[in-house]
């Protein structure tokens, strides 16, 4: 988000940190970044929290924030990544952790310490193999369906189903289901599991995640923030934004009627409804590949 108009003008406030070639930014400017990033993680960490403080729940906005158990207050904490000096005595003070490390006339993160480095190691890999497999784009978001086949208690009680079971049943038994995503497939009903064309396994994830799928692109918060504090908040920023609107099209193509929350059907059950999930999809994948490269091009920057 740019700054308003009323603020100084700034040629970083419209860029992403982690593609800065100056790596020396003046007090002023860094204070532009951190206010930017504020104000457009806000929207997303305000209703969050009134919702918590009514003890509300919104089981699709909700879902990043309990999925993913990362605090509000985190998302919102800005960090400029690894490589860059942030000038100005008062950089000291920015609740970044572990602390800003003063280099001559600024200050900047420390490397990672040596326990971290076969986390990023094993993460780069993980990622590139990713990136190196063709996308696969006839899921169609099945797992969804998958994990209410032939049960009397779904996982989302809160909101109710637009099929019958019987109907439900029968989509999941006439349509391919193919999830390579570890992480869906465990939540599979137990009936639905032998139906899947992949058995996915944690230990197994490494050679069939792949760049088409919504959870696997949901995922690239995850590893932003297990990236933090060297993970630019600018790119945890676009992969939570990335992941919001995933999640949003997850529930769209489900068997759940999300009518209420304002979200559109995208009825996989038929053609139109699978071609439509396809041109989504595709367009997020597009989104994830760019996200997914900066993550590699971090690692690489942390460990090389």
């Amino acid at each position: 988000m740019l700054p308003p108009a009323s603020a100084p003008k700034n040629p970083l406030a419209s860029l992403p940190i982690d593609q800065i070639t100056a790596r020396r930014i003046s007090e002023a400017d860094w204070r532009i970044l951190k206010s930017a990033h504020e104000r457009r993680v806000e929207p997303w960490i305000a209703p969050r929290l009134r919702r918590k403080s009514r003890g509300e729940r919104h089981p699709v906005e909700d879902f990043l924030f309990d999925y993913y158990p990362n605090r509000p207050s985190l998302l919102r904490r800005w960090t400029p990544g690894p490589g860059v000096t942030l000038l100005g005595d008062s950089a000291a003070e920015l609740p970044i952790r572990p602390s800003l490390e003063r280099h001559g006339d600024g200050f900047s993160l420390p490397q990672p310490p040596p326990a971290r480095r076969p986390f990023i190691e094993w993460l780069r890999r993980f990622l590139e193999a990713c990136a190196a497999r063709p996308p696969f784009f006839g899921c169609h978001g099945l797992h969804e369906w998958a994990m209410v086949y032939r049960t009397s208690s779904p996982r989302h009680e809160s909101l109710p189903l637009r099929l019958s079971p019987e109907s439900i049943a029968a989509v999941v038994e006439s349509l391919p289901v193919r999830c390579s995503h570890y992480d869906a497939f465990r939540f599979f009903m137990p009936e639905a599991r032998p139906l899947n064309r992949l058995q996915p396994t944690r230990e197994a994830s490494i050679d069939l995640e792949q760049p088409a799928c919504l959870h696997a692109n949901m995922d690239l918060y995850k590893w932003c923030f297990k990236l933090s504090p060297w993970c630019p908040s600018e790119l945890t920023a676009d992969a939570f934004e990335l992941a919001r609107e995933i999640r949003e099209l997850d529930m769209r193509a489900s068997p759940y009627d999300v009518s209420a929350y304002g979200l559109e059907l995208v009825a996989i059950e038929t053609p139109s409804g699978r071609s439509e999930y396809e041109y989504l999809q595709r367009a997020f994948a597009e989104r994830a590949r760019l996200i997914r490269a900066r993550l590699i091009a971090l690692c690489s920057s942390l460990i090389d």
